[in-house]
């Protein structure tokens, strides 16, 4: 296979993905982002239709519309002077058996109020009782829990009804409120439940009229939830609910009040009882440029206009103009959100998390199809992907589930776009880059010889004759429990950075890392016939190294870090090791093993750099050993010696000679059962030196306990 575009860095794509995806959820997107439930609130509608038959509504609307105010006999008149035909409408209403009527309009005070000059007196006097009927209506309601006049809060002047008003649905009882909820882009997407009134929670008024339809309280949770009759209403933040829109515009059965008036004044009980026994009852106003809102159903909405059938004939009643408008009266969010509680299908919306991890799976496919194909491919990929993505989000949606839209589609556009880009960017570089990008994984000469052969590394492997490196921290897990992540995090990349350059710079290759360990190679995948003296040379160079850390490093300062390495000699399998997709440059041999093994028994003798006799052999006389012990490893039969690598010879101290000189003496006497005789000679060092303190206290039991004939001077380790 030629080495094309798939050589291109998986770890910067992989940001890329992740890129994309936490763009897509930041706070400067948020006004896009609310657009998921408005595209799937259209789309619903396209697909489906009709969710549900509009007389299925349990809340209907009375509508003081475009009609009502060019009717005979308000038009031309306040809306002050109203409050009797209202009252009178009211009446018809719960006597034809509505469950409980709410006011989506605040008239905040009384024509009998007016202290405009009338007369010798006030107007507001010339008129006293005007307001009789409604107030009484209201009164009548209010004792039944039949009656919610709506208030608007707004700090400590609050929009409320006029005082008889008030006073006729006795105060706060039947008085609620009916703020909703702005997104940032001045769309109404979730209305809130509850407001906390003079410190107490306080239902809004589309949770007060679904309650009382329902004939049960609200439940307020600590957490802000709330729960209605067993349902527990979902919300994205506590306290709300996400309103979940039906399409069109007949979704919410709609009566013009100027239609109603007329057929309340020829007492025409069977239509009103037909049109609204059970029903929650909403008057608002339904105009042309007044009290509109921006909402979820922003473009999903239909022709204005539409309306339940007539009471009285249509002649002389001014008919609304249709058309269609991106707004809806506000009165229909309060009446979406009583049929949302009342049907149990508030929306529910995803959290951060789950939209995140969406649109981070969205973001890899496209940057997966940029990856794979040419651009114009991928965008057909691309926008297939989102085509079905679109069609999953609407089933779901149709099942009130909001799934993200916009946010995935943000994520993976960019995605797309940054990946293309990053693949042209490296597409006339590839030779540099894959040497550039490997060079963190392979080794030099393994690099150099895919380029030549211009293919891609293959399964299999060679026998070659290597030593194998193995260092590992002592007491690392004590110290990553005392430090934080990023402390450990910054600790590991100084040290494994500063050992891997030495390594490499004498010649190795640098295998894996094993959380604190390090595997290296030396004597492949390039040939070195010192491959055993420039390990050891390294070795020693990495207890230098990490000797000048701790020095010098405020870090390392803090946690003084000790190494134990180990060096093994002989023959290994090296290649590519794995599956036919993915694989790695690795050493594979009981070499290896037998490396580890050593780096562990450093923590029996207390020592830093333990080689085998291999190693000894191979590396000459350029260095100072001392021979250890012989000893049996866990997972081998065989004995074998085991030297310490102190020094190079050149280097090596007078006192640290005498040190070697008295502990081979001792090992020797060990070794023929003389055992006070090799205690005297470890005991000479044994106060400097914990490999001769150890054998000290092992040579004095024996000498007072002699062991029998079958005595065996070699150690056997069980600990890897």
């Amino acid at each position: 296979m030629k080495l094309k575009r798939t050589t291109r860095d998986v770890f910067a794509v992989a940001a890329i993905v992740l890129a994309s995806a936490a763009v897509s959820i930041s706070p400067p997107l948020k006004p896009v982002q609310g657009l998921s439930i408005d595209i799937l609130t259209a789309l619903r509608w396209q697909a489906f239709g009709r969710t549900h038959d509009p007389l299925t509504s349990p809340a209907v609307v009375v509508a003081i519309d475009e009609e009502t105010y060019r009717s005979p006999p308000f038009k031309g008149s306040p809306t002050l002077t109203w409050t009797g035909e209202i009252g009178r409408v009211l009446g018809a209403v719960l006597e034809g058996g509505a469950r409980v009527v709410g006011f989506d309009m605040v008239i905040p005070t009384s024509i009998e109020l007016s202290e405009i000059p009338f007369g010798e007196g006030k107007l507001g006097e010339k008129v006293r009782g005007f307001d009789r009927d409604f107030l009484r209506a209201l009164a009548a309601a209010s004792a039944s829990g039949r009656v919610v006049l709506g208030e608007i809060l707004r700090g400590d002047e609050p929009i409320r009804p006029s005082p008889g008003q008030r006073v006729a649905v006795r105060q706060q009882q039947n008085l609620r409120p009916l703020n909703v909820q702005l997104d940032s882009d001045d769309t109404v997407r979730r209305l809130p439940l509850t407001f906390a009134v003079n410190g107490a929670p306080t239902p809004a008024m589309a949770l007060e009229l679904a309650a009382r339809a329902l004939g049960v309280a609200p439940e307020f949770a600590a957490d802000g939830t709330v729960t209605l009759a067993g349902y527990r209403i979902p919300g994205r933040a506590p306290g709300t609910m996400t309103l979940n829109f039906a399409g069109g515009a007949d979704d919410i059965p709609t009566f013009s009040f100027a239609d109603l008036r007329g057929c309340a004044i020829r007492n025409d009980r069977e239509y009103f009882r037909r049109w609204f026994d059970g029903k929650v009852v909403i008057f608002g106003t339904v105009l042309d440029i007044e009290d509109r809102r921006l909402t979820s159903k922003r473009f999903a909405t239909g022709i204005e206009g539409a309306r339940m059938p007539r009471c009285g004939p249509a002649e002389g009643m001014s008919a609304n103009a249709g058309f269609r408008i991106s707004t809806v009266a506000g009165v229909y969010i309060h009446a979406t959100a009583v049929n949302n509680l009342m049907a149990r299908n508030a929306a529910v919306e995803l959290g951060r998390l789950p939209v995140f991890l969406i649109a981070s799976l969205l973001a890899a496919l496209a940057a997966a199809a940029a990856w794979l194909w040419r651009p114009v491919g991928a965008v057909l990929a691309w926008a297939a992907m989102i085509a079905l993505g679109l069609a999953g989000a609407t089933l779901a949606f149709n099942q009130s589930l909001v799934l993200p839209v916009a946010e995935p589609f943000i994520a993976s556009l960019a995605a797309l776009a940054a990946t293309v880009g990053f693949r042209f960017v490296i597409a006339d570089k590839d030779r540099r880059l894959l040497q550039k990008s490997f060079a963190l994984y392979l080794a030099p000469h393994v690099i150099n010889r895919m380029l030549s052969s211009n293919k891609l590394p293959e399964l299999g492997g060679e026998t070659r004759d290597v030593t194998v490196f193995f260092s590992d921290i002592e007491g690392f897990s004590l110290i990553a429990e005392k430090m934080s992540p990023d402390g450990l995090m910054e600790l590991m990349n100084e040290y494994l950075s500063a050992m891997t350059d030495i390594i490499e710079g004498h010649g190795g290759y640098v295998d894996k890392y094993i959380g604190d360990s390090i595997v290296a190679v030396f004597g492949a995948p390039a040939d070195d016939p010192d491959h055993a003296a420039n390990a050891a040379r390294a070795a020693l160079d990495c207890c230098t190294q990490l000797a000048d850390l701790n020095g010098s490093s405020a870090l390392f300062r803090e946690n003084r870090l000790a190494q134990r390495i180990g060096i093994n000699s002989g023959e290994a399998l090296v290649g590519n090791f794995g599956s036919q997709r993915r694989f790695n440059y690795s050493v594979m041999s009981d070499a290896v093993n037998l490396a580890s093994r050593l780096e562990g028994a450093n923590k029996f003798y207390g020592t830093t750099i333990i080689a085998s006799e291999t190693t000894v052999a191979l590396a000459g006389g350029d260095f100072a050993w001392r021979e250890l012990d012989a000893i049996r490893v866990k997972g081998r039969n065989q004995a074998l010696k085991i030297y310490e690598l102190l020094a190079l010879s050149s280097e090596l101290a007078a006192s640290r000679q005498a040190e070697v000189a008295n502990y081979a003496d001792g090992l020797a006497h060990w070794r023929a059962r003389e055992f006070e005789l090799a205690a005297g000679c470890f005991d000479r060092s044994a106060a400097t030196d914990r490999p001769a303190a150890l054998f000290c206290a092992r040579a004095r039991e024996l000498a007072r306990n002699p062991p029998g004939e079958d005595w065996d001077p070699i150690r056997t380790l069980q600990e890897k």
